[in-house]
């Protein structure tokens, strides 16, 4: 099997960097001819027609739903899907996927497009924002290791916010928990695989990126159904799905991630994460 691994053309991250060599190193221990590429050139449109890289598969690490998109027109298997990957690099999106599904996520309001630097903020849009309670979550709906995700305590951090952020999409969340605390759930082929819990003291951000610490987390069945049916829903091979605890010890979907770092999880959790995404891998292309 001929599988490309794609990593961002402007690789900088040690732990993408990282993730890539594990695949590559359990892919080649299953027999699999494997490379790791950047997203230069992989595809182009000429006279029409998409000419592309020879692979059978690729594993994609990447955001760029353009060349993701080519590569699978082109008949070559992705892991994961494109779709899959636009919907979770959009943040907004993910959660307008998930709705209407029964799933727990965190009381969520868009904010409106806006084309004009000299537009001025409507009371309706921060009344209805004031609605979900302060402190609440400001996101931009696109973004990595919890950048762009800010703590808004009051009418005038938010009026700040919207006035600096209304022309990037963007939304904002009821706050829910302590903060510094979620649990990364990983799954993989639509299975639960592990769970951590991160907790950074310093920041309400629990990314370890950010200074958040990782520890197992033991799951409950409630807990490992939700996050398979968010996989599924969403149709996603391999993800870190983000959850938060209310005070009565309640789940809430917080993030979705289509390349969700595992480094930290495979060590705190003792498994081999990336040999399981290997197997899903070499076992799908198979099928």
């Amino acid at each position: 099997m001929n599988c490309k691994i794609v990593v961002n053309a402007y690789i900088r991250n040690k732990s993408q960097i990282k993730q890539a060599e594990r695949l590559a190193e359990e892919l080649t221990l299953l027999g699999a001819d494997c490379e790791i590429i950047k997203n230069v050139s992989l595809a182009e449109i000429k006279d029409g027609r998409i000419t592309a890289i020879n692979a059978d598969v690729c594993i994609f690490l990447d955001k760029d739903r353009a060349c993701a998109y080519l590569l699978e027109k082109k008949g070559i298997a992705l892991f994961n899907k494109s779709q899959a990957i636009e919907i979770c690099d959009d943040k907004m999106m993910t959660h307008i996927v998930l709705a209407d599904h029964g799933i727990s996520m965190p009381d969520t309001v868009y904010a409106p497009l806006c084309y004009y630097k000299d537009a001025t903020i409507s009371d309706e849009l921060v009344n209805s924002v004031e609605e979900l309670g302060y402190p609440l979550v400001a996101k931009k709906c696109y973004g990595s290791l919890g950048a762009d995700v800010n703590l808004i305590k009051d009418r005038t951090e938010l009026f700040n916010f919207e006035q600096k952020n209304k022309l990037e999409a963007h939304f904002y969340q009821q706050f829910i928990g302590r903060g510094g605390e979620d649990i990364r759930v990983i799954v993989i082929g639509g299975k639960y695989v592990c769970s951590m819990k991160r907790s950074n003291k310093n920041d309400f951000r629990s990314n370890i990126e950010l200074g958040g610490v990782g520890e197992k987390f033991v799951a409950d069945n409630d807990l490992i159904s939700l996050c398979e049916k968010v996989a599924s829903i969403i149709g996603l091979d391999y993800c870190g799905i983000d959850i938060l605890m209310d005070n009565a010890g309640g789940y809430f979907v917080c993030e979705v991630n289509s390349n969700a770092f595992f480094t930290e999880a495979e060590r705190v959790c003792g498994v081999n994460i990336a040999k399981k995404y290997a197997e899903h891998i070499i076992v799908s292309k198979n099928a």
